[in-house]
This record gives structure tokens, sequence and C-alpha cells, in this order.
């Protein structure tokens, strides 16, 4: 799959808005009024521009990066699965739409050694948890698509690494 280009902000006004945001919104009641107020604009201005950005593609989300450490999800388990290649698109879906999986996506077997082509993140509290939940993705496959799954691991984080987006300079 060929990932697409982000174009650059539209205008000066975007890139200052991108810029204001890009390490996250301020902590605050209205954070889309003070961007507004580090910009020099009007928050409805900031909602409008930030909004045809995501419709442009020019931004891809707002949204919430947990530390799920700090929250208390110390066991954070990267379940990889090699799944039939005519069933992939379907499983993925249905693993990707539960609410214990933050991230769900389809990657190439690298063979002979790494037969795995359907990731699915879960994060616990512990590892028994974790392993119970892939437990349960396991059942939901198993379920409504016997013999599509082949065999799957779990990976486990020791660490956080880059949480952070792309940035373009100040």
């Amino acid at each position: 799959m060929k990932v697409p280009s982000t174009p650059a902000p539209q205008d000066e006004m975007d890139r200052r808005i991108v810029l204001a945001t890009q390490a996250g919104l301020p902590l605050v009641a209205r954070p889309y009024g003070a961007v507004a107020q580090q910009v020099g604009c009007s928050e409805e201005e900031v909602r409008r521009r930030l909004a045809a950005m995501l419709e442009s593609g020019r931004i891809r989300r707002i949204g919430a990066v947990p530390n799920h450490y700090a929250i208390g999800y110390t066991a954070n388990g990267m379940s990889v699965w090699d799944i039939a290649d005519e069933r992939i698109d379907a499983i993925g879906e249905r693993v990707g739409a539960l609410d214990f999986v933050t991230h769900c996506y389809r990657r190439p077997r690298h063979l002979p050694g790494w037969p795995y082509n359907l990731f699915a993140m879960v994060h616990a509290a512990s590892r028994e948890a974790a392993l119970a939940r892939v437990a349960e993705i396991a059942a939901l496959i198993d379920g409504a698509f016997p013999g599509a799954c082949r065999s799957r691991d779990v990976l486990f984080s020791n660490g956080i690494l880059k949480k952070t987006g792309l940035r373009i300079g100040g």
C-alpha cells in the first residue's frame, strides 16, 4: 500500500495553528480559544481551519494520546496473528472494533521467520489480563472464522517509545 504524502498547511494561519497544536491542545476549559489567542484569530476560525485540514487530509486526526503506563496499563501486548489472506479484512474489522484493542492493522509477512500479517494492540494492568484479552480475540476469530488463524503470539513492551507524530519546524 502506498502511503500518501501529507500536503503542507495551506497558508500562514494554518501553519501557525499546526505549530500551536502539534504538541497537544492546551489543558484548559476552552483549548481552541487558547490556541486562537496564541495565533491571533477567533476560536471559530481555529475550529473551521482544523476541520478543513482534517477534511483535506492535511492533518489526520485530533485525539488523545494516553500514556498507558501512567494510567495503570503496564502490560502492553502487541498480539500478532497469521491470518488467511482471504479472511484478513473481515477479521481485522471485527478485531479492531473490540473496545480493548487500540490499534489493529495489516502488515506484510516476512517469511520464513515472520508469518504474521495482522497486528492488534491490547493494554492491561497485568500480563495475565493482557493474555486474557488476546484469548478473547482468539475465541472471536475461531468462533466466527474457523481455521482462518494459523498461529499467533504476543509481544510485550517494556517501555514507552516515541509517542509523538511528525512535527513541522517553527
